[in-house]
């Protein structure tokens, strides 16, 4: 199986950010897909992440487009679900949608959402997936969940594909539902570091296959910081150095059992870091690879 590679875009609306231009150029070098997170409140201007990447899809051809990822209690599932239909069609099959049980409790809080427990989070994306799903594939979809429910509801027209469903999941329940459920699984660097992988995918695999469904078929995608530089130190949560060293770097990560990366720039001159990476680490990271 060929290695994916994406790269992340940022949703910043500071004066001089361009976000379609930033995924403009991951196209033109060969990047995979572009993904970007949501986090809808903040005091730093920022775009809107679906909004945004809707745009970056008119503007570019081959690239896909990832959510990394959606937090599910920012909006219902039943519209997240003809949103992504949407957003699909209209892309020529380009959408990833990537949902987590969404983390930032002051953000919920902020915008009137009220604050889901832990186990409302888990719960929610479970049922969150489920409902897409079920809209994507079924008439008169009826569900009644502890967090979310339909009533004999149509969504047309139904995807023309398998859209696939990434998910960010850390704890035992959410690694079970990601197992049952999800197409992808995305962490990140920051919250599970390396060593902590071969367990946690080892979980989802035994869920997977407990639910009846091939762990071959989920896309592992780690999400990753990245400083290509010279004289940058090696430092926790981002891998740095010269190019020879964050490409074993990074090959080493694929050797936990993932089947994509997703490179975030970390540092000043992001957009000359993605140059750095498409040119000068991941064909070294392919050839390492197989």
């Amino acid at each position: 199986m060929a290695v994916l590679f994406g790269v992340n875009v940022s949703s910043s609306a500071a004066p001089g950010a361009d976000p379609v231009a930033d995924a403009v150029r991951a196209e033109e070098l060969g990047f995979d897909f572009v993904s970007a997170s949501d986090h809808p409140c903040g005091t730093d201007p920022t775009f809107e992440t679906w909004t945004m990447l809707t745009w970056i899809a008119a503007a570019t051809s081959r690239i896909r487009v990832a959510t990394r990822v959606l937090g599910v209690p920012y909006r219902p599932p039943a519209i997240v679900a003809k949103m992504a239909e949407t957003l699909d069609r209209l892309s020529g099959g380009r959408l990833v949608l990537g949902l987590g049980g969404g983390y930032s409790d002051a953000e919920f809080r902020a915008f009137g959402l009220g604050v889901p427990t832990p186990r409302d989070k888990v719960d929610g994306l479970a049922e969150a997936i489920t409902i897409t799903r079920g809209l994507w594939s079924q008439p008169a979809f009826t569900f009644a969940g502890r967090r979310y429910r339909t009533e004999a509801a149509d969504l047309e027209p139904k995807p023309g594909h398998h859209i696939p469903i990434w998910v960010g999941t850390y704890g035992p329940r959410a690694l079970d539902l990601t197992g049952r459920l999800a197409d992808g699984w995305i962490p990140s660097l920051g919250f599970a570091p390396p060593e902590q992988i071969p367990p946690m995918r080892d979980r989802i695999f035994a869920a997977a296959a407990a639910a009846g469904r091939d762990p071959g078929e989920i896309t592992c995608v780690y999400n990753v910081p990245v400083r290509v530089d010279e004289q940058a130190e090696n430092r926790p949560g981002v891998v740095s150095g010269h190019p020879a060293a964050v490409a074993e770097r990074l090959a080493a990560l694929l050797g936990l059992g993932f089947t994509a990366l997703n490179l975030m720039p970390a540092g000043p001159a992001p957009d000359e870091q993605v140059e750095r990476l498409a040119t000068d680490v991941i064909p070294a990271v392919r050839s390492a690879a197989g």
